[in-house]
């Protein structure tokens, strides 16, 4: 576990060598938010796609559905977050 963390500090870091210790915080922060956001979204379409597909008694359609509605919904959402964040450093 260690050596997982001091590899993703080697990763990280040289990314973020010219920004103050908080602007740090806040890249970090802001990025983990959005892939927990991204892991809790696909959960909730996955057993919401379960429960509706039981409910209508269909083959698993909107189990496969729902997931692949969500992670195109959140990559647009992360590409304009991306993009913004870029506009506003320059």
């Amino acid at each position: 576990m260690a050596n997982a963390i001091w590899g993703l500090r080697l990763l990280i870091l040289p990314i973020m060598n010219n920004k103050q210790p908080s602007d740090n915080k806040k890249f970090l922060l802001r990025y983990v938010s959005l892939g927990s956001q991204l892991l809790a979204a696909i959960a909730i379409s996955i057993l919401a796609g379960f429960k509706v597909d039981k409910w209508l008694k269909t083959s698993p359609i909107l189990t496969c559905l729902l997931p692949l509605l969500v992670l195109i919904a959140t990559f647009y959402k992360l590409y304009k977050e991306t993009n913004r964040s870029n506009s506003q450093n320059e």
